[in-house]
């Protein structure tokens, strides 16, 4: 009770910010002018909105106020996660190494090229610190960390994906930034040069340096920095060609036909990093259903699945480690193989599988 007091007034001393000051820096820009008439001429942007392929809607939906439910005791672990803690400048291999920060963030480094996807190192995911805050042992990793950075992937303009913080402190380090179609606004806003962005719209394709190919595929889901401006901005997933190797990153989606698509176009995957968590009725098309990762990497015919978008945040109301103890027997039943390492610790494609139960605990 005490946490959902905290909540609401943190809320309303928010709106007090926003409304007195009339600027909260964090809450980003949309579009306009010359770059909003380009939005105009696509073909999944319609009155004034980006749209899903499929015409989806929560209005039948009773909703709940999340903070006023009563949530499990489990909704924060007990204790710290286990971490490990890696050098990110000296991790070398011939093949990609991927490591995973909590939640969606993560680095892929390949031999000569480091690709960085939604990173959130501020230790919340909100307009102003304290809303949602990250669950211990998962801020052990900063900025400062990071190695040069070859090509940012954002996949959509919520706080718990693209973190103003966190990005004005990697700005300098970054050579590239790839984002979907009106997010690049955000980014101007907050100091980048505009050469250094890439806007993709679903199923444009950019090769970069070593020939790394990215592909922006799409996603079923919205985006919002405010409650007032809804889908302004595109959300996306990708496809990465690196060398021989290919790799799947799904944003936030909800399942649908789009996974068998990507699936028959861009399959199979030698590793796809699909949501896990943060399920809820009150948005019961935007993220997957506990347990359906598994049906959504054998859509898309992936060898390997790593689950994310979980264990840093409270974003619906669940046991933490829910997400990943129903995702186990649902993988299992379909024969989808798990890679689930701990935060901060790499895994490199081909060798054997982290598969240690660590979150075995409440």
């Amino acid at each position: 009770m005490k946490r959902a007091c905290l909540g609401i007034v943190l809320a309303a001393l928010l709106l007090l910010t926003v409304g007195g000051c009339g600027v909260v820096k964090s809450l980003g820009k949309n579009p306009d002018g010359e770059e909003l008439t380009r939005l105009d001429s696509l073909p999944n942007y319609k009155n004034g909105a980006f749209i899903n392929l499929a015409e989806l809607s929560d209005s039948t939906v009773k909703r709940k106020f999340l903070f006023l439910s009563r949530r499990p005791e489990t909704i924060r672990p007990s204790h710290a996660l286990p971490w490990i803690k890696t050098d990110l400048n000296s991790l070398a291999a011939p093949a990609p190494t991927i490591v995973w920060f909590g939640h969606s963030s993560l680095l892929i480094k390949s031999e000569q090229f480091n690709m960085l996807i939604d990173p959130v190192f501020s230790n919340h995911a909100g307009p102003v610190p304290g809303l949602i805050t990250a669950f211990p042992g998962t801020k052990h990793y900063h900025a400062d960390d990071m190695p040069q950075i070859d090509a940012l992937i954002i996949s959509h303009d919520h706080y718990d994906h693209l973190d103003y913080r966190t990005l004005k402190k990697l700005k300098d380090r970054i050579k590239m930034a790839i984002v979907p179609m009106g997010v690049g606004a955000d980014l101007v806003y907050w100091g980048f040069d505009p050469k250094k962005i890439i806007e993709l719209n679903w199923n444009q394709s950019i090769t970069l340096s070593g020939g790394i190919r990215i592909t922006a595929t799409p996603a079923q889901h919205r985006s919002n920095r405010t409650y007032k401006n809804e889908n302004k901005t595109l959300w996306a997933s990708y496809v990465f060609q690196i060398g021989s190797y290919r790799l799947f990153y799904s944003g936030d989606s909800g399942y649908g036909p789009h996974f068998k698509q990507i699936g028959q176009q861009f399959g199979p995957f030698d590793l796809a990093f699909l949501e896990c968590g943060q399920y809820s009725p009150n948005w019961p098309w935007t993220h997957l259903w506990l347990g359906q990762p598994a049906q959504a990497a054998a859509d898309l015919h992936a060898r390997l699945l790593q689950p994310i978008h979980w264990a840093k945040f409270i974003e619906a109301n669940q046991p933490w480690n829910e997400p990943i103890k129903r995702l186990v027997p649902a993988a299992k039943e379909l024969g989808v193989e798990l890679n689930v390492p701990r935060i901060g610790e790499p895994y490199t494609l081909g060798s054997p599988l982290k598969q240690v139960a660590w979150w075995n605990f409440e």
